[in-house]
């Protein structure tokens, strides 16, 4: 997930730190839910409190927020589309999405593992020695 608001698994505690930092309303970010696996949190400051709004990933790739019953459920084809849409007023956040909190550096993505060193293609240029039964 290549979006520069996306922090990918830090706690509630480490999000509300980010945006209180930030201090500017409409201030928002994208983290991983802590209690449902694959879903995702976008959470916005207001008046020094954080909102948060569980994103949901349909089977078909699209994404919605998670909406009160009888509300219209919106659906995007991706998170950019999501929080292009959440900029604009009154489409029932508590505040517009306005200063995106952007990632110091990537996360690592949960879904590919970490294999180590590839040691196969390391360049060395060392000599090898034979070791022969004595």
């Amino acid at each position: 997930m290549d979006t520069p608001v996306y922090h990918g698994p830090i706690s509630r505690t480490k999000c509300e730190e980010l945006l209180c930092k930030k201090n500017k309303e409409g201030s928002y970010l994208i983290r991983d839910s802590e209690t449902i696996q694959g879903a995702l949190c976008l959470c916005v400051y207001k008046k020094r409190i954080v909102y948060t709004y569980r994103i949901l990933q349909t089977h078909h790739g699209y994404y919605t927020l998670q909406t009160s019953q009888g509300v219209e459920e919106k659906f995007f084809k991706s998170l950019e589309d999501l929080v292009t849409h959440y900029k604009k007023r009154n489409q029932g956040l508590a505040i517009h999405l306005r200063h995106g909190v952007k990632r110091k550096e990537l996360p690592p993505d949960p879904h590919i593992p970490d294999e180590g060193p590839d040691y196969e293609n390391v360049q060395d240029t060392s000599e090898y020695v034979e070791v022969l039964p004595s």
